[in-house]
């Protein structure tokens, strides 16, 4: 049986969800290496919903499982549903809904709560040794998370962010879009992506550089 990679999204959009396009390059990546994707996203309703011509909040709610399902083609598994045991690896795209609807880090900043499920599985990630990635700002989320084991991230070079991922427990490294940190003593993989773009071909770089790291870190 071949490896199985978690990817959780938040939903299905940059503003308010997951962003679209380092969703499609992490599962691109994923597949390409031969592994199996199981997507997964926690069943509740978004932050809120977001225009994304002008930017500005609509008068309506959506569900993050079933706005995920969109990128996902269908097949999504609920995260409560989902452990430790059933993946080798975890990957956490971003977009504003991986600091919206997996945390509130995007109201709250450091004091931030954790979706209860996205805490369960990361905590389970980590204690089996499994390796875990976030891209963007998913790493703001993963930092407030497992703060206590004071992992090394990279959210880019974003002065305000790192100094909340520090407040947090983490410690921050500065990198280009192009790069990934590997903490090596968690298995933690993260790379900038739309935190610093510009454009497509810019964040697919790191996020295939992130794959094939997270990849390689499993037993």
């Amino acid at each position: 049986m071949g490896k199985r990679v978690g990817v959780v999204l938040s939903g299905c959009g940059v503003f308010d969800g997951t962003e679209i396009q380092e969703a499609v390059l992490t599962l691109l990546a994923i597949d390409r290496s031969g592994a199996q994707i199981v997507c997964t996203a926690p069943d509740v309703q978004q932050l809120h919903v977001v225009n994304h011509i002008s930017t500005e909040e609509m008068n309506e709610t959506r569900n993050v499982l079933i706005e995920s399902a969109r990128i996902a083609r269908g097949n999504i598994v609920d995260l409560k549903n989902l452990t430790a045991t059933q993946i080798d690896a975890l990957i956490i795209p971003g977009g504003f809904g991986a600091a919206k609807n997996l945390s509130d880090f995007a109201v709250k900043g450091p004091q931030a709560e954790v979706h209860p499920e996205v805490q369960r599985i990361l905590e389970q990630m980590l204690a089996a040794g499994k390796p875990i990635g976030a891209l963007c700002i998913a790493p703001a989320t993963l930092t407030r998370a497992l703060g206590k084991y004071a992992p090394e991230v990279t959210i880019g070079t974003d002065p305000g962010t790192a100094a909340a991922i520090e407040t947090m427990g983490g410690h921050h490294v500065s990198c280009n879009v192009d790069q990934i940190h590997v903490d090596l003593r968690h298995k933690i993989v993260t790379t900038p992506a739309y935190m610093l773009g510009p454009g497509i071909k810019d964040v697919a770089e790191g996020i295939e550089k992130l794959v094939q790291q997270v990849l390689t870190l499993i037993d």
